[in-house]
C-alpha cells in the first residue's frame, strides 16, 4: 500500500474550500517536504527531455511537457481501443529529467510518486532501477529511492514507457476498450521527504452517528510510541476531543477511535467534511504529523431493498465519465475536474460513475467539497487484469482513494472485465467497507445490467428481486438516447421501490485533437461521439432535457386558466433538502412586448422529502395581461434548479392580435389552364386544380418560394376539385374530397390585407404511425435565420420533449450533425414544439407563419445525419417546412426508440370510421404582402 501527501500547492479557493491532489493520507509537517518534478496538471507543465522511439516525431531527443499524453504533443501513434493489434502504435517514450535534492533532506524517507503513467513504467535514479516496472496506468505508485540520491547535488531521473504492456492482461483490462488509448506520464510526479519514523499511510470511517475509526501504517518505528488526532471543522475549530493510542516498536498498524456528537454528515445535498490530524509521538515529542479531509456518513445496502446513505434511501441521478479532454487527452487539471463536476450537478445529477478507472484525485476532492456520489472503478473492459497485477493495482487503488466520502461504491472491472479473485481485497482493504459491484453483471445484491430495454421482463431488472442499478443506460451516440426516453425511464425508477437509479452513458462526447490531421477532431466515426456535450463541452439539447427531468422539484401537470390563483403543485425529489430550504422566484412576461415583465416572491411551506405540496406564486392583478408565467427554483447554495414555463395566452390569442386581414384591395379568384389564382393587390397565389397544392406565392417584390403544400405526411388527401366562394371582402379557396378521404376539409382564405389563412382538417393514415402533419417545400439553401415563438431553442424528439423554455428565439442556420465535425448548439433543423409563429429571414423575402391551435410541432427542414447513426436518425416528412401534430422519436446507439418506453412508441390515433369531429386540424395564417 502506498502513502499520499498534500501535493497540491496552488488552491482553488471558494468553490471547494481547498481542494488538494492528495487522496488517502495528508503529509505535510514540518518534518515533510514535497517537490514536484512535473508540473500540477495539464494546466502547469513541466518539459522534460524526450525520445519517442516510433511514430512522428520519432528517433531523435527532444522536450516534451510532463504531465501529458505524447500522441496529442506531436509524437507516436493515435489508436482507439478497438483498432486491431496489427494496427496498434506499440512505441515507448524515454524522460530525461534533472533535478537537485537539498541536502538537509539526507537522513529522511525519500520516495518519487507517480500519480499515472502510461502503460509500463520502468524508473531509474543516477542509473540505477528504483524498482519493478509498474503495470496499469491509472494508479498512483511510489519508490523508496532513500538511497539512490545524491545529497545537495544534482540527480538524474530516467523513465521508460511502454505504451503497449509487456502483460497482455493489463492490455485487454486497460487498452482494447472502447475509447481512447494514450501513453506517457499524464498526471503528476513529485518527491516526498518524510522523517525516518512515519506514518505511511492513513484510513479513516466517520459514520453518520459520529463514531470515528482510523487505521494508521506506522513506518521504521524505533522511538516513537503513542499516535494522537484530534477532529476540526474545515474552517478550524476543534470538534470533540484529543484521542490517542499507545504503541510500540515493531508495530505495523495503530487503531484510533472516537465518537463526535451529533457531526454534520455528509451527503451529496450538504457535502459536509471535517479534517483530521495525526501525531506520530516519541515521548510526547512530535516525530510526525500528517492531516486527512473526510465526512461523516454511512453507507448501507439492504438486500431486496436498496442503498442507503444515513438512513435515507437513495435513487442515483448519475452519468458516466471519462478524464477527457480534446486537446490534452486523458492529462487534466484541477480546474477542469471542478468544472465537469459543477455542469454535472448543474443537470441535477447526484452522481458520477468513473469510467473505466479511476480518476486524477483532484476529481474526487471537487465531488467531496461540491457534493456528488461517486463509483471508483478498478480497470477493465471486457477482459480483466490477472490475479498478480491486479491485487497491486486494487492495492494502490484503494490506499489513493479511500478516504473521499464522495466514494459510495467501488466497481470492480467493467462489462466482463471482472477478476473475481480480487473481489475480496475490496472487503480487506476498505475500512468504510463500502458495497462492491460487477457494473454489467448480476452480482451479489445488485442488478447493474447494461442497456436494459424499458421494462425488462423475465425476472430481471425491475421484474426481479436484485436491487436494480444500471451502469450504464441510453446510450448517448450524437442526438440519441440520453435525454431521449430519459423520462419514461426515470419515472418507472423513481417509483419503483428495488430501483436505485442508473448512470448515463456518457458525460462527454471523446474527441480528440489530432496533430497529424490539422488540428481536426477526432472522435473515431461513431465510438466517441456518446457525450451529452461536446468535446469542448458544447451543451446538446439532452443537457437541458436531462436538467429539467432529474430536477429535484417536480412540478405537477398544470395548465393555466382564468381561474388559477398561483397555486402549483410540486413533489420535492431530494433525499435530503426540505423545499422551503431552497428559493423560488416567479416573472410575467409579455412576449408582446405590450408590459414589462413582473418579478415576484413564491412562497414555499414546509415540504419534506418525498412528498407533495403547494406553493403559491403572488401574482399580481393584471397576470392575465401577460404571455408567460416562469417559475425559477434555487438550492441551498442559491444555484439555479431550473425554470419553468406555463403559457398564460394561447396560440389563438396570439394570432388574434399578430394577423391582420382588413386591407383596401379587392380580392380576386380565376381559374387559368390547370391553376386557380387568388390575387390580392399585388398578392398572388396559384394552387393547381389536380392535385390541390399551393404552387406559387409573389408579390410586388417577387416570389416567395413556399409550394407543393399541404402535403400529408403520411398517406393521399384524396383531392377531388376546388370550389370558391366570398366571405366578406375575403375569397375561400375550398378543396372537395373523396368520400371517407384522409383529407376532410382544406379551405384557403386570402384577405385583402395580402395575410392568407390555410385550415386543414385531416386523418392519419392508420392507427399506428409515425409522423402526423403537413409538409411545405421550401428551398433551404435560401434560408438565413428564424425567429419564432414557442419551446426552445433546441429541438425536440417524441421521446425527448423536456428541455425547452417558451419565449421568442433567435437562431442562425447552420448545418450541425450532432457530435459530428464542426459543432454549432443549437442545431437549427429538426423539430420545435409550442409553436406559435415564426419568420423565416431567407435571401429573398421574409416569411411569416402564424399558428391558430395549441400543440403543434414546427419541423425545420430534415437535420444532417451520420451515414453509420445506428438508430440515431429518425424519419422525417418528405418536403422542407412541416406543421405536425406528431413527431418521430429517436433511438440510441444499441436500442431502437420503440424499446425505450411508451414515449417511443407510434402515434396512436382511433378515427372512428372518419367522422369530422374526430379530424385533426391545423390553422396557419400567412403574411404573404412583403412587408417587415
Amino acid at each position: 500500500m502506498i502513502m499520499k501527501s498534500n501535493i497540491k500547492r496552488n488552491l482553488l479557493k471558494g468553490l471547494v474550500g481547498g481542494l488538494s491532489l492528495a487522496a488517502c493520507s495528508i503529509s505535510f509537517a514540518q518534518q515533510t517536504a514535497i517537490q514536484y518534478l512535473s508540473g500540477t496538471g495539464s494546466d502547469k507543465t513541466v518539459n522534460w527531455q524526450f525520445f519517442c522511439t516510433a511514430g512522428r516525431n520519432s528517433g531523435k531527443w527532444t522536450t516534451i511537457p510532463v504531465p501529458s499524453n505524447w500522441e496529442v504533443q506531436g509524437f507516436g501513434k493515435y489508436n482507439y481501443g478497438l483498432d486491431k493489434d496489427s494496427v496498434r502504435g506499440k512505441e515507448q517514450g524515454l524522460y530525461k529529467y534533472n533535478f537537485m535534492v537539498p541536502a538537509n533532506w539526507q537522513g529522511k524517507t525519500i520516495n518519487i510518486v507517480f500519480e499515472g503513467s502510461m502503460t509500463d513504467t520502468e524508473v531509474k535514479i543516477n542509473g540505477r532501477s528504483a524498482g519493478e516496472t509498474h503495470q496499469g496506468s491509472f494508479y498512483s505508485f511510489l519508490y523508496d529511492i532513500t538511497k539512490l540520491l545524491k545529497y545537495g547535488k544534482k540527480n538524474l531521473l530516467e523513465v521508460t514507457v511502454s505504451k503497449h504492456s509487456a502483460n497482455e492482461s493489463v492490455n485487454g483490462a486497460e487498452r482494447r476498450g472502447d475509447y481512447w488509448i494514450f501513453g506517457g506520464i499524464f498526471r503528476p510526479v513529485f518527491l516526498q521527504a518524510l522523517p525516518v519514523e512515519h506514518m505511511a499511510h492513513v484510513a479513516v470511517d466517520g459514520k453518520a452517528t459520529g463514531a470515528f475509526t482510523a487505521k494508521v501504517k506506522l513506518a521504521a518505528l524505533a522511538q516513537a510510541n503513542e499516535v494522537t488526532a484530534q477532529l476540526y471543522t474545515m474552517d478550524g475549530q476543534k470538534a470533540g476531543n484529543a484521542f490517542s493510542t499507545k504503541i510500540k516498536s515493531g508495530d505495523s498498524i495503530a487503531t484510533l477511535q472516537t465518537t463526535l456528537a451529533s457531526p454534520l454528515l455528509w451527503t451529496p445535498e450538504f457535502p459536509n467534511r471535517y479534517r483530521v490530524e495525526f501525531t506520530l509521538l516519541a515521548n510526547g515529542k512530535p516525530v510526525h504529523t500528517i492531516q486527512e479531509k473526510f465526512g461523516f456518513r454511512t453507507v448501507e445496502v439492504r438486500e431486496r431493498d436498496g442503498i442507503y446513505l444515513n438512513g435515507v434511501k437513495i435513487k442515483f441521478k448519475g452519468v458516466n465519465r471519462h478524464s477527457f479532454w480534446p486537446t490534452t487527452a486523458r492529462a487534466m487539471n484541477e480546474t477542469r475536474s471542478i468544472e465537469d463536476v459543477l455542469m454535472i450537478k448543474d443537470m441535477n445529477m447526484n452522481a458520477v460513475r468513473m469510467s473505466h478507472y479511476p480518476p486524477d484525485a483532484h476529481f474526487l476532492n471537487a465531488c467531496d467539497s461540491l457534493g456528488l456520489m461517486v463509483l471508483d472503478e478498478l480497470g477493465g473492459w471486457h477482459k480483466a487484469y490477472d490475479t498478480q497485477v491486479g491485487t497491486k493495482l486494487v492495492h494502490e487503488m484503494i490506499a489513493h482513494d479511500c478516504n473521499h466520502p464522495s466514494i459510495i461504491v467501488w466497481d470492480n472491472g467493467n462489462e466482463g472485465g471482472h477478476n473475481f479473485e480480487l473481489d475480496h481485497w475490496f472487503d480487506e482493504l476498505d475500512i468504510q467497507q463500502r458495497p462492491l459491484i460487477h457494473p454489467w453483471q448480476v452480482f451479489r445484491q445488485f442488478d447493474t445490467q447494461h442497456y436494459i430495454n424499458y421494462d425488462y421482463g423475465n425476472e430481471t431488472h425491475l421484474h426481479g428481486h436484485k436491487i436494480t442499478f444500471p451502469t450504464e443506460f441510453l446510450h448517448g451516440l450524437y442526438d440519441g438516447g440520453l435525454g431521449a426516453a430519459l423520462e419514461d425511464y426515470w419515472e418507472l425508477m423513481w417509483h419503483h421501490p428495488l430501483s436505485a437509479g442508473g448512470f448515463l452513458w456518457v458525460f462527454a462526447d471523446e474527441g480528440v485533437v489530432r496533430k497529424d490531421k490539422n488540428d481536426s477532431i477526432d472522435t473515431d466515426g461513431n465510438h466517441a461521439p456518446d457525450g451529452i456535450v461536446g468535446p469542448y463541452h458544447e451543451k446538446e439539447g439532452s443537457y437541458y432535457a436531462i436538467k429539467e427531468i432529474w430536477a429535484p422539484v417536480h412540478f405537477e401537470k398544470k395548465d393555466i386558466t382564468p381561474a388559477f390563483t398561483g397555486q402549483l403543485r410540486v413533489e420535492n425529489r431530494y433525499h435530503f433538502t426540505n423545499l422551503n430550504q431552497c428559493k423560488f422566484t416567479f416573472k410575467l412576461t409579455s412576449l408582446d412586448g405590450l408590459n414589462s415583465d413582473a418579478i415576484g416572491t413564491v412562497t414555499v411551506p414546509d415540504i419534506k422529502p418525498g412528498t407533495t405540496g403547494a406553493i403559491t406564486c403572488n401574482l399580481p392583478a393584471n397576470w392575465q395581461q401577460y404571455s408567460v408565467l416562469y417559475v425559477t427554483a434555487y438550492d441551498v447554495n442559491q444555484h439555479e434548479i431550473y425554470t419553468w414555463s406555463w403559457p398564460i395566452k394561447l396560440p389563438v390569442d396570439v394570432a388574434r392580435i399578430f394577423v391582420q386581414t382588413e386591407g383596401k384591395t379587392e380580392v380576386t379568384v380565376a381559374e387559368k389552364d390547370s391553376l386557380i389564382v387568388a390575387t390580392a393587390g399585388d398578392v398572388s397565389l396559384t394552387f393547381h386544380t389536380k392535385t390541390g397544392l399551393l404552387q406559387t406565392v409573389q408579390n410586388g417584390n417577387g416570389i416567395i418560394p413556399l409550394s407543393n403544400g399541404p402535403v400529408l405526411c403520411e398517406g393521399e388527401t384524396g383531392f377531388v376539385k376546388w370550389n370558391t366562394r366570398k366571405e366578406g371582402n375575403a375569397q375561400v379557396i375550398a378543396a372537395e374530397f373523396q368520400k371517407k378521404s384522409l383529407c376532410q376539409l382544406l379551405e384557403w382564405t386570402v384577405y385583402p390585407s395580402g395575410w392568407v389563412k390555410m385550415q386543414v382538417k385531416y386523418f392519419p393514415k392508420e392507427y399506428e404511425t409515425s409522423l402526423v402533419g403537413i409538409n411545405f417545400s421550401f428551398p433551404e439553401s435560401m434560408v438565413k435565420s428564424v425567429q419564432w415563438m414557442g419551446a426552445g431553442p433546441y429541438r425536440v424528439w417524441k421521446n425527448r420533449m423536456k428541455g425547452g423554455t417558451l419565449n421568442v428565439w433567435n437562431k442562425d442556420y447552420n448545418n450541425t450533425s450532432t457530435g459530428e465535425g464542426t459543432l454549432i448548439y443549437p442545431e437549427f433543423k429538426g423539430y420545435y414544439s409550442n409553436f406559435y409563429w415564426m419568420k423565416l429571414n431567407t435571401t429573398g423575402q421574409l416569411l411569416t407563419v402564424v399558428c391558430n391551435n395549441e400543440d403543434i410541432f414546427l419541423r425545420l427542414f430534415t437535420p444532417k445525419f451520420s451515414v453509420t447513426p445506428f438508430n440515431t436518425a429518425p424519419v422525417f416528412p418528405t418536403g422542407d417546412l412541416s406543421f405536425m401534430h406528431g413527431i418521430s422519436p429517436i433511438g440510441t446507439k444499441s436500442q431502437k426508440p420503440e424499446k425505450m418506453g411508451p414515449m417511443g412508441q407510434k402515434h396512436m390515433f382511433y378515427d372512428y370510421g372518419k367522422d369530422p369531429m374526430y379530424a385533426k386540424d391545423i390553422t396557419l395564417f400567412f403574411d404573404f404582402s412583403g412587408k417587415e
